[in-house]
């Protein structure tokens, strides 16, 4: 579990986040939404580590993050994954070295052992055949599952996927989206995903926090969305078509 309380962060004189209080819980896909510019990049950046905040606490499993010296952050981001807006994935290495990377970087396992647990991870997510493959020879898509491979190799903890559909159709995200929450359902991940696509909400938004100019306006499960009274949040998930419609819906089904 992850929990963040009171979190502050400005750039000069300009506040990005003000007053941000949540709890991530494992096992479920937690999910941070908003409009451009809303904060939620700078969250997730705080929380793993990338920015500091002014105030705030952010902690791992009851552990302290920011009160840890480098030493215990270095270790602390051996339990996490990252998955990137784009799968930056290194275009001179085969797709089985791009999942072996980080087991090349931190651990002491034998070749024969890493190389075991890299296939492993792609045969979970569907890609044996192309272990050989250079990314520039894959999909978009394949190269998101990849990149997903790679964030499990080291059996992580924690996983973070910035906007993990971007750029994708509409069926390759949701196979990337099941692939996410059943990855974190199976090895019980506390996985935080920054997103704005509404679809990825209603496939597996367990938990939800929306984000406005710096603030946490809404908190809760994709079923609340449907039936919240919060206008900013309406206004938010009007813009998505499939979600008026599914409100229409639900409303005329609660009429009913």
């Amino acid at each position: 579990m992850i929990e963040i309380k009171g979190i502050h962060k400005s750039f000069e004189d300009r506040k990005v986040l003000t007053d941000i209080n949540s709890r991530f819980e494992d096992g479920k896909t937690n999910l941070i939404i908003g409009q451009s510019g809303s904060g939620k990049t700078v969250l997730i950046k705080c929380i793993v580590g990338l920015l500091t905040p002014e105030k705030g606490e952010i902690t791992y499993d009851s552990r302290d993050f920011l009160k840890m010296d480098k030493k215990e952050r270095k270790t602390l981001r051996r339990e996490m994954g990252m998955i990137f807006q784009s799968a930056a994935l290194f275009d001179s290495m085969s797709v089985l070295d791009n999942v072996m990377f980080p087991l090349n970087m931190f651990s002491n396992d034998t070749l024969r052992e890493r190389t075991k647990r890299a296939m492993f991870c792609l045969e979970r997510v569907n890609l044996l055949e192309a272990k050989d493959k250079s990314p520039g020879e894959i999909s978009g898509g394949m190269q998101k599952r990849v990149a997903i491979a790679r964030a499990i190799v080291l059996k992580p903890r924690y996983l973070f996927c910035d906007e993990p559909n971007s750029g994708l159709d509409p069926k390759t995200s949701l196979v990337i989206d099941e692939l996410i929450r059943d990855i974190t359902r199976e090895y019980n991940i506390t996985t935080i995903i920054n997103t704005h696509d509404m679809n990825s909400v209603i496939n597996i938004g367990e938990k939800i926090i929306f984000i406005h100019q710096g603030q946490k306006e809404w908190e809760g499960a994709k079923n609340e969305i449907f039936t919240s009274s919060n206008q900013r949040l309406n206004d938010f998930i009007f813009a998505s078509d499939l979600i008026r419609k599914i409100k229409e819906a639900e409303a005329h089904n609660i009429e009913g």
